[in-house]
């Protein structure tokens, strides 16, 4: 094993390794970087609404005053709904269900503030919301209703009524922890349940409940009886597609422009990303290149002395090994060094996210860590193989 280090030693070049460890560092800390930016940015979108994806859009149909004079039904009819569910930009879509009942809820809490409404119940099939395991499930029989309340509720509550009423504001933690006192009246029936939210939402202006609730509920407080859908939500595959706008024009449907164009932008951001992280990657494979091409020239300078290794009874595996440690430590040493750097570049973004989302939740660095460990691994691989096939190909060369 000395015999092979001091040859390594000889005609090593260091130009060629060190062109190689900077070109696979900037790779390696582009791709890296590229999923750590995305994964926090994500966070920027997602932190308020996290139970639904950027890439859903609410619709409903447009109200104007000669439709409410006439009576035209604001309503969609089921041709409609296949006519948009046809659509090529649309993946999923599912209707709003609306409560047939009545729905009364409030909370007191002894000392603090007592606050009770007339209510109503919205539902949306289960696949368009992402809630925890276990957050938003109902059986029949419970009597504790999962709810997901419009976050501009809350703030109507604290910015206007609590405030014109000389009464204290309440945080989303302080109401998330307390339970509803909801009562439900319908077809002879009424009866008490326990409201638990779940979550406040910037993108649903409804009160939403699960769909097996709500199918239960319609069937048991007012005979099945249930209208038509007046508003849908729409999975879409790509919110930048200029067929959307169109075709929600063209059919007089509305949809918040301040949420399709935060859906764009979301996409924007996965193409860049995307690119960048292309771009990385070809950077490290030539780089992956560039260390093959150096250690075969190494390999190729050594090559006789290799041969004679060989004659005398050193194993493949004993010659190729001061190589393959020599590659091994390049890349190890590249990823820890990139890591470095990619905390120093990340505090420094995360500083100017924080001055405009004070309330942005700072992801953890999981999976910047699995996708760098899986890039050692693989370029680490590939070098040993590398270097024991050119060594064994000496050494199949002397027989």
């Amino acid at each position: 094993m000395a015999l092979v280090w001091k040859l390594l030693r000889q005609h090593i070049s260091i130009p060629q390794f060190v062109g190689f460890f900077f070109a696979n560092l900037v790779g390696m800390l582009i791709i890296l970087l590229g999923v750590q930016f995305y994964t926090d940015t994500q966070s920027v979108y997602t932190s308020e609404d996290s139970f639904m994806k950027e890439d859903y859009l609410i619709i409903n149909k447009e109200v104007n005053t000669i439709g409410s004079i006439v009576g035209s039904s604001t309503s969609f009819s089921k041709s409609e709904i296949e006519e948009l569910q046809q659509q090529p930009f649309v993946e999923k879509l599912g209707a709003f269900t609306a409560s047939s009942f009545d729905v009364y809820a409030g909370f007191d809490i002894e000392g603090f503030v007592r606050f009770s409404t007339d209510m109503f119940f919205e539902s949306v099939p289960d696949e368009f919301v992402d809630v925890h395991a276990g957050e938003w499930d109902y059986t029949e029989g419970d009597q504790k209703i999962p709810i997901i309340l419009p976050r501009n509720y809350l703030d109507l509550y604290n910015f206007g009524y609590a405030q014109s009423r000389n009464m204290p504001t309440l945080s989303e933690g302080i109401l998330g922890s307390i339970r509803l006192s909801i009562v439900i009246r319908g077809n002879g029936f009424r009866d008490n349940y326990e409201g638990r939210i779940v979550g406040f939402s910037n993108r649903l202006n409804t009160i939403l409940v699960p769909q097996a609730f709500m199918q239960w509920a319609n069937d048991y407080y007012s005979s099945g009886r249930q209208g038509d859908a007046t508003r849908l939500i729409l999975q879409v595959n790509n919110p930048t597609d200029e067929n959307i706008t169109r075709y929600l024009k063209e059919h007089n449907y509305l949809t918040d422009e301040d949420k399709l164009d935060a859906s764009k932008t979301t996409f924007i951001l996965r193409v860049i990303v995307g690119i960048v992280m292309g771009v990385g990657l070809i950077i490290s494979v030539l780089a992956f290149y560039i260390l093959m091409l150096s250690v075969y020239l190494l390999v190729q300078k050594n090559s006789s002395k290799l041969e004679n290794l060989l004659l005398v009874g050193y194993s493949p595996a004993r010659v190729s090994m001061p190589y393959q440690i020599l590659t091994i430590g390049l890349n190890v040493l590249v990823f820890v060094l990139a890591f470095v750097v990619l905390i120093i570049i990340r505090q420094q973004y995360l500083g100017l996210f924080e001055t405009f989302f004070p309330n942005m939740e700072t992801p953890s660095m999981l999976i910047a860590v699995v996708v760098g460990v899986g890039l050692l691994l693989l370029v680490s691989v590939l070098n040993v193989i590398a270097v024991r096939s050119k060594v064994v190909s000496i050494w199949k060369r002397k027989d």
